[in-house]
């Protein structure tokens, strides 16, 4: 597993998570380690391919934060954790298997913020 935080700054701590091949679950924990609320300056985290991501963050703009900015059903997307606001926490987790080609990548769909928190996702022997 991963543990990764998002801030009031737009910001991941984390650039990069390595997956070992050899997982078969992976789990990434999120904490929003603001103050500000989740309609305002929410966090998730979205894995998809890396070619994916602008596709992805402007089809969930369209699903609103009802569906945590992301589209319901949306395949090009592996996994994603619920939008959580300042002091809250979440985690997901995906089987290793999906991360098959590459690359791949982390990132928050809330509307404007996948700019500045993002990340790479690198499978490691």
């Amino acid at each position: 597993s991963a543990d990764i935080e998002g801030n009031d700054m737009m910001k991941f701590n984390v650039a990069n998570i390595d997956v070992s091949k050899s997982c078969k679950d992976f789990t990434i924990n999120l904490k929003h380690t603001g103050k500000l609320a989740k309609n305002v300056m929410g966090h998730n985290v979205v894995v998809a391919r890396t070619a994916d991501m602008k596709g992805i963050d402007a089809d969930g703009i369209k699903a609103g934060v009802a569906n945590d900015y992301v589209k319901p059903g949306d395949e090009r997307v592996i996994a994603h954790s619920k939008m959580v606001g300042g002091g809250e926490s979440t985690s997901v987790t995906f089987p290793v298997s999906k991360l098959d080609g590459g690359p791949y990548s982390f990132f928050c769909s809330f509307p404007g913020h996948s700019a500045l928190m993002k990340g790479t996702i690198t499978l490691v022997p």
